[in-house]
């Protein structure tokens, strides 16, 4: 019967403006008889409401600090993503998506638009002729040395060394 007391705003708990909760006034007359608090003393019930606001303001504290550095790191994963490919790596993890369209093999100057937006661009003589792949899944892996990228078509072993321009 005590999750129905405990069943008010965290939002408004968290930030302290929420009035405190009195078991009392959230349960029914027949639920606060059932749970057997009619039998307690005012001072008891007092205190027993102090209680629980204390221990629920605790705990939605703990949360809403757990779901802000949640929504940190998450924000901050999805900049480092964002701009992968721009002036550092953020990681030497691959970047693995598709390629909108029709895929016609490799050649130089040509751009790659991605489904998550990225466009690249590839800057050497590399070649795959004799390709035509409708949304081929690729891997672009930072190179070992400088700014370099490497494009990779699932299914083929030759790579194009690419830029981000998007």
């Amino acid at each position: 019967m005590l999750v129905v007391a405990l069943a008010m705003p965290l939002s408004a708990l968290a930030q302290g403006t929420a009035a405190p909760v009195k078991l009392e006034q959230q349960m029914s007359a027949g639920e606060f008889k059932a749970a057997g608090l009619d039998k307690l003393s005012a001072a008891e019930l007092a205190a027993l409401n102090a209680w629980l606001n204390r221990a629920v303001g605790v705990e939605t504290a703990k949360v809403a600090a757990q779901v802000r550095e949640q929504a940190r790191e998450e924000g901050r994963k999805e900049v480092v993503e964002k701009n992968r490919g721009f002036l550092d790596f953020g990681s030497s993890e691959p970047i693995v998506s598709s390629i909108q369209g029709t895929f016609r093999g490799f050649g130089k100057g040509r751009r790659y638009t991605l489904a998550n937006g990225q466009v690249w661009e590839q800057t050497d003589d590399a070649t795959l002729a004799g390709v035509n792949r409708t949304e081929p899944k690729v891997s672009i892996k930072p190179g070992m040395v400088g700014e370099s990228w490497y494009l990779r078509i699932d299914g083929f072993n030759t790579s194009a060394k690419v830029k981000r321009v998007k």
